[in-house]
């Protein structure tokens, strides 16, 4: 088995995208209409990120500090220090991992953690 896409709740697609396209650096890919507004990022081997905009059902709830201790999903990519210094330039704050790992947590505009790995 694979992942094939992960579906993410965002609030404002306009701004979700700027920290996705700007940020992550990731790409558009064609989406089909679902009877609601969204946006597709298009991964390696065919795998995609699903942003949707709809009414969040966690909204409200405390998070915590550190997004390796929450609900997330990691990305690799060879831009890590790229990634890491976008971050700082945009003052969007992020964690290292515990681990010792060469890694990063960071949460978008709607709080959903992401791990950036390199």
């Amino acid at each position: 088995m694979r992942i094939v896409h992960a579906g993410l709740i965002v609030s404002d697609l306009e701004r979700a995208a700027l920290y996705y396209e700007n940020i992550l650096g990731l790409k558009r890919v064609a989406r089909p209409d679902l009877g609601f507004d969204g946006l597709w990022y298009g991964l390696e081997e065919g795998q995609q990120i699903h942003l949707m905009q709809l009414e969040n059902p966690y909204a409200g709830c405390e998070r915590p500090a550190h997004g390796g201790r929450d609900n997330h999903i990691a990305l690799q990519s060879e831009e890590f220090d790229q990634v890491r210094q976008r971050l700082d330039a945009a003052k969007i704050p992020f964690t290292l991992s515990r681990s010792g790992r060469q890694a990063l947590f960071c949460r978008d505009p709607d709080g959903n953690t992401i791990e950036i790995t390199a």
